[in-house]
């Protein structure tokens, strides 16, 4: 899929608690599905490994309380997010998606390096991916099933295995077209045992064909490691290098 230029992505401060509520997706027109088949036919064109899956899409975000964000959101599949792209025929989607903070022991944080078969070839980035709506309409859309689905990420792109109990809510980012970047933090591990398991999952997926989805991993300590990495980064990423040095800081002090 193709990408703008994207501006930093800003945390949203103070949340602790989320809350979850699904709404009726919004109606399109003939000529917005018209749109956003075309173009979803051309980004196919372009890499035949794109995947029309179903996802979740932000209706709305409200404090509830100082420490309390309501999101309400609605299913769709990945073609939707095309359309924000249309001149004529955009339609506000902003996706929503997880991420795993996942510290080393010595203070640094690992970055992934989007691979050439995923949407964003070259991208570095935190472990995560866009969230799936429960398939069960009786299966709620809560924070267990956040971390579940953060814990899965981890496992599947750097193939560390973490209790979805063991994952905190950490920052909450509202960044490009309005995504909405949950992100939480597992905790610490040593360098050597994630750079084990990470070729372990690589050799693995090669073995069977596949291709991994992080094609590189890499380590830092804030945000001015970021920019050294090369390439492009997601629009979070800063903010949440920052973070990740400012705790680091202060557990040091304590």
């Amino acid at each position: 899929m193709s990408e703008q230029r994207q501006n930093p992505a800003v945390q949203i401060p103070g949340v602790r608690r989320l809350l979850l509520v699904e709404t009726a997706p919004p109606r399109l027109t003939i000529e917005q599905t018209t749109a956003m088949t075309r173009r979803w036919e051309e980004a196919v064109a372009v890499n035949p490994l794109l995947f029309d899956g179903p996802t979740v899409v932000c209706a709305g975000l409200e404090r509830k309380d100082p420490q309390t964000l309501l999101l309400t959101w609605y299913r769709a599949t990945y073609r939707l997010f095309l359309l924000r792209l249309d001149p004529i025929h955009a339609l506000p989607a902003p996706s929503v998606f997880v991420t795993v903070a996942q510290p080393t022991v010595d203070g640094r944080l690992l970055m992934g390096r989007m691979a050439s078969s995923t949407a964003a070839p070259g991208r570095w980035q935190l472990p995560g991916g866009t969230i799936e709506p429960p398939q069960e309409s009786s299966t709620p859309l809560d924070i267990g099933e956040l971390r579940r689905h953060a814990a899965r990420e981890l496992a599947e792109e750097v193939g560390r295995t973490v209790p979805p109990g063991d994952l905190e809510l950490w920052a909450v980012t509202r960044g490009d077209q309005g995504n909405v970047g949950l992100h939480f933090r597992t905790p610490a591990c040593p360098v050597g045992v994630l750079t084990e398991r990470y070729n372990a999952l690589v050799s693995a997926e090669r073995t069977q064909g596949r291709i991994p989805e992080l094609d590189r991993i890499a380590f830092i300590r804030s945000a001015v490691d970021v920019a050294e990495l090369g390439g492009r980064s997601a629009d979070f990423l800063p903010v949440l290098a920052a973070r990740h040095a400012a705790a680091a800081r202060t557990d040091v002090r304590g």
